[in-house]
This record gives C-alpha cells, sequence and structure tokens, in this order.
C-alpha cells in the first residue's frame, strides 16, 4: 500500500514526524468544517476519522484505486471516487460546503483549472482549505511533486478566483524544529555526493526511484539515532503560524 514515501504512513515509524505534519491539517479543518464535505486527495483516509465527525456528508476523490476501494468498503455510507484530476467532472456546481485537499496541489499539472474547480463545486459562501509546501523550507528536490509554491505564488494562484483568502503558515514547536534541522543536515550529507548535480538535472521519472531509496534509508537512519526525535512528535506540536512564507507548509483558507 505504500509504495513510495509519497504516501506517508501511520504504520512505518520513521514517518512519523511527516505523518503528525499532515494530521494537523485535518484537525485544524475539522474545527472549522460542517455540512457537505469533498476532499480532494485523500489517499489512505488519514484524517477521516476527525472529519467524518463533523460531516453530513463526505465525498472523496482520489486517482488511487486501490486506496479508494478500500476505504469504500470501510465506509460504506460515504461515496470514494476514482478519478484524475482536474476537472472534477462527476461533480455539480454549488455542491459542498467544505473542500479540503492537503499536500495535492503541487501533484497536479493543471493548478489552475484545479483551484477554478475548487471554486465551482463550492456553494456560494462555502471554504477551501488547501495545504502545500513552502518551498523555502524544502530540503531538496521531490521529483514526485510538479511544483512547489512560495506563499506569495500560491496567494496570486487562489487569489484569480476567489476574493476571500486566508493565509497561514504549518509551523512546529521546538522538538519539531530540531528534527526538521536534524533532517536538513542529513539529506545535505547526502546531496554532497551528487557531484555532478543529478537532483537539479534528471527528469523527474528518472530521480523517483532514487529519491524514495535515499528518502526512506534517510528516514530510517534518524529514527535510529540514540536521542531519535520521531516517535516523539505528534500533532499537537505544529500550530498555524500568521507568517506562511517561514513556515514548513502553506495552509489557505479560501472562501467562495
Amino acid at each position: 500500500m505504500f509504495s513510495t514515501t509519497e504516501i506517508t504512513s501511520h504504520e512505518i515509524a520513521s514517518d512519523n514526524p511527516i505523518h503528525q505534519r499532515l494530521f494537523f491539517a485535518y484537525h485544524q479543518a475539522s474545527q472549522m468544517i460542517k455540512g457537505d464535505i469533498l476532499e480532494i486527495g485523500c489517499g489512505v483516509g488519514r484524517g477521516l476519522a476527525v472529519i467524518l465527525e463533523k460531516s453530513g456528508t463526505y465525498t472523496a476523490v482520489d486517482k488511487n484505486g486501490k486506496l479508494i476501494e478500500k476505504l469504500q468498503i470501510e465506509y460504506p455510507n460515504h461515496r470514494f471516487i476514482t478519478h484524475h484530476i482536474p476537472p472534477l467532472e462527476s461533480l455539480e456546481d454549488n455542491t459542498f460546503d467544505y473542500v479540503i485537499t492537503f499536500q495535492v496541489i503541487e501533484h497536479i499539472e493543471n493548478d489552475d483549472l484545479f483551484v477554478k474547480e475548487i471554486h465551482r463545486v463550492l456553494k456560494p459562501h462555502g471554504k477551501a482549505f488547501i495545504s502545500t509546501p513552502n518551498i523555502k523550507q524544502s530540503l531538496t528536490r521531490n521529483p514526485w511533486h510538479i511544483r512547489e509554491y512560495t506563499a506569495d505564488g500560491l496567494e496570486k494562484l487562489m487569489k484569480k478566483y476567489f476574493s476571500k483568502l486566508e493565509t497561514y503558515g504549518v509551523d512546529g514547536n521546538e522538538k519539531v524544529m530540531q528534527y526538521h534541522a536534524e533532517n536538513r543536515k542529513s539529506v545535505a550529507k547526502f546531496k554532497k555526493l551528487d557531484i555532478f548535480n543529478l537532483e537539479k538535472h534528471l527528469p523527474r521519472w528518472a530521480l523517483q526511484i532514487p529519491y524514495d531509496f535515499l528518502n526512506r534509508f534517510n528516514r530510517k537512519k534518524l529514527m535510529q539515532n540514540e536521542n531519535s526525535l520521531s516517535s516523539q512528535i505528534s500533532h499537537t506540536d505544529y500550530f498555524l503560524s500568521n507568517t506562511p512564507d517561514k513556515a514548513l507548509d502553506l495552509f489557505y483558507i479560501a472562501e467562495k
């Protein structure tokens, strides 16, 4: 099920800091949502438990058919759709009170159409919650991402379709930032071995397998350190900040 490190697992101990960082977004959204919910890119269903507590109806769209089939069996009273996006062609205009899409937009080729479609399926005054990595905090090129965003870049894209936009960042406490610093230091050692700068010049498809191997190796290495923070971090160690430009992730709330 977790054939790539891009699908972060709650079942793999070395993935815990990243899993908790992603899980935080769901907890944050769950404090503000209700009614008819659409999740775009639900993946393994990381935040379903907290989202379903607040939703009237829940619909999820993801391109991974195996994950969707598994979730539909586990949650038969909700709707799961296998579909490559955009567009959201199986969904009607003005349907959802809230759209959540976490760590997805960086994988989308046509990000302009993606945001336009989110706006289309939202009800009037409905809100969208979007998170994505802050490129300024990325440790290395991620070949699974079509692109990554600056705070200003994502804001400019969102404002093409949404006039009301709240811009936040996902940050971490001292424990989280210590782990992030150790991770950065470890990744820098690997990058020194890349004397031909292949990280920058290889096509995305050629970099994906070595990236996954080294990423998994690095996470395990960090976990095995005597004073490892990997298992100590929880979603409560993350928080929203008003400085998205400096944050680990961008977390934006857009209103139709």
